[in-house]
């Protein structure tokens, strides 16, 4: 008898909450079905949006594999310059070009890097006041410089003011004023994410403050930079404007930064687009291609480090 009593009663409770939930859906009815409409709008938005923005990024690549791919099965491309070859002559390779681009590259590194580091060092460790503010301002502004403004600059200063020469040296000073701010905003936010209580903990133990950065908060935040530093240094290698300003091309292979012209794949890929035939425009194309494979792997390299090497906690 209890036992019918327990299940009459635990019925009779599912009837009072069934009806209670039927009554509030009731209520909620309408506002919910909004949401759910509004919700289901801006989905198809967005991958409508996605698919927009997927076109002509397929289209371009498409485009260039098609028409340059080729290139790059070539014997010669990866291992001959383009000396002694005309426009109209077939073959020749990328070498002279690929060295270029990654010698600058590098060269730029080795000067936008420390400078980089060190200032989002200071603004996040050191920086107080109308100094610190002054020089956050100065790196939000280098942000918004054009490249060809960057690239006028260096040319007014080393080749106007100074009387240098159009050498390899001064496009690496131009990108140098592209990747710095680069560096300096996704180094920042790395060290930003190092958690405070490891520097409290650093100070207790009596460490300097100079060391806790040096040993613990860059450490912990490594990984991060240098992922900053490989995207940024995957946007300037791609750049155009300095080195048609200031590193006139050549077809020779040339590894020298202070003396004579240096090729770079930008320019190679402007020097046979004036040309015109279509040797040359093969050529164009399977230098884009290159470009934007070795441009697209120093963006895997950075994203595989923001992968397995996140900011330890």
């Amino acid at each position: 008898m209890t036992i019918v009593d327990t299940g009459m009663d635990t019925a009779v409770q599912e009837t009072r909450d069934g009806s209670a939930r039927r009554r509030l859906t009731s209520g909620l009815g309408p506002k919910a079905a909004g949401r759910r409409v509004r919700d289901e709008l801006a989905r198809v938005v967005m991958w409508l949006a996605f698919l927009v923005a997927l076109v002509p990024l397929v289209w371009i690549l498409g485009s260039v594999l098609v028409k340059g791919g080729h290139m790059l099965f070539e014997s010669t491309w990866f291992t001959h310059s383009q000396r002694n070859i005309t426009s109209s002559d077939v073959g020749g390779g990328a070498i002279h070009a690929i060295q270029g681009t990654l010698i600058q590259g590098a060269a730029t590194a080795l000067m936008a890097v420390p400078i980089g580091v060190f200032t989002a060092i200071y603004l996040v460790e050191y920086g107080r006041g109308a100094l610190a503010r002054a020089v956050s301002f100065m790196v939000d502004i280098l942000t918004g410089v054009p490249s060809i403004v960057a690239a006028l600059f260096i040319y007014a200063v080393w080749v106007t003011t100074f009387g240098f020469q159009r050498v390899g040296f001064a496009v690496a000073l131009s990108l140098v004023l592209l990747m710095v701010p680069v560096v300096v905003r996704s180094t920042e936010e790395m060290l930003k994410l190092v958690p405070n209580e490891l520097r409290e903990a650093s100070y207790a133990l009596g460490v300097p403050k100079w060391k806790t950065i040096a040993r613990i908060v860059i450490p912990t935040a490594f990984s991060g930079i240098v992922t900053g530093v490989l995207l940024g240094l995957a946007r300037i290698m791609g750049e155009t404007a300095p080195l048609l300003i200031l590193g006139p091309y050549t077809k020779n292979i040339a590894t020298n930064l202070f003396s004579g012209n240096m090729a770079t794949l930008p320019t190679m890929i402007n020097q046979d687009r004036v040309e015109a035939l279509q040797p040359a425009l093969d050529r164009v194309w399977g230098a884009a291609l290159t470009l934007i494979l070795l441009i697209l792997l120093l963006n895997v390299v950075g994203r595989i480090i923001a992968r397995f090497g996140a900011v330890r906690t």
